[in-house]
């Protein structure tokens, strides 16, 4: 099997670590998630969205806790998606890697995207190891870059993914004119809770995610849903609060009666 740059990465992930993948910044909204395994790297494309617009983070978590992350507009993001389309047909078109005959830079195709003052770098390149995708992020006035490394057998699966994303949430950059409520969190013995209110061409939404160690699940609640939502938590909560050992002996006595009833009918 072809191995990239990603091959010294552990396929394990602790919670600390999905802790750190799931950080958002001051003001952020998650509008929506994708994670992707991609043979010992893990990928999450998140669209966020906080005062000035909608943006499209692309996050590779590694070893240790290691994580690097890109930034990029919706329309940046639809023209990388572009962009890993024809990556990729160039990649099938190359012959089996031969590790005695390299590029001396070790470079195949590459491509430049420009947003504002941002610039990015793609470079399909190959090593011993194996072809890979590195997208570097640059802004000016900083020393620091930003780069993802994609193995190049995940093009696809994360084009497929943004394709989605971008489908939901479109393309344009566009600020928002409504003001949307904070998001809040709530722990929950070993569980967080986050809220997160959202908008999409079909309007606004709530969505709640449940995160734990190596484990995340999240649902979507339209704004028209929230008062009935809110009614039937009510319900729950206004109920007197049971214990098991409550429970468990009216589970008992329960099942006590009715082996006495059975008795009876068997006359």
């Amino acid at each position: 099997m072809e191995r990239t740059e990603a091959g010294k990465m552990s396929d394990r992930e602790s919670g600390d670590e999905q802790a750190q993948a799931l950080n958002r910044g001051p003001g952020e909204e998650e509008l929506a998630s994708k994670t992707l395994q991609i043979q010992s790297k893990r990928f999450y494309l998140d669209v966020k969205q906080n005062r000035r617009g909608r943006f499209v983070k692309i996050a590779e978590v590694g070893a240790g806790g290691k994580k690097s992350r890109l930034l990029l507009a919706m329309s940046t993001a639809a023209e990388f998606r572009d962009h890993l389309t024809e990556f990729s047909e160039h990649y099938a078109s190359l012959g089996p890697l031969n590790p005695d005959n390299l590029p001396e830079d070790g470079k195949l195709k590459s491509e430049v995207m420009t947003k504002e003052n941002r610039r990015y770098y793609l470079d399909l390149k190959e090593n011993q190891r194996g072809r890979f995708l590195r997208v570097s992020m640059t802004m000016p006035l900083s020393r620091q870059r930003s780069q993802v490394a994609i193995p190049a057998q995940g093009m696809i699966e994360i084009r497929d993914a943004l394709t989605d994303l971008l489908n939901e949430f479109g393309t344009e950059d566009q600020e928002l004119h409504d003001e949307l409520p904070e998001p809040q969190s709530l722990k929950v013995e070993n569980k967080m809770f986050y809220f997160d209110i959202g908008q999409n061409r079909r309007g606004t939404f709530m969505r709640i995610s449940e995160v734990r160690a190596n484990f995340r699940t999240a649902i979507t609640i339209p704004e028209r849903s929230w008062a009935r939502f809110r009614d039937v938590l009510s319900e729950f909560a206004d109920r007197e609060p049971s214990t098991p050992a409550k429970d468990f002996a009216a589970q008992g006595a329960g099942g006590g009666g009715g082996g006495g009833g059975g008795g009876g009918n068997s006359n």
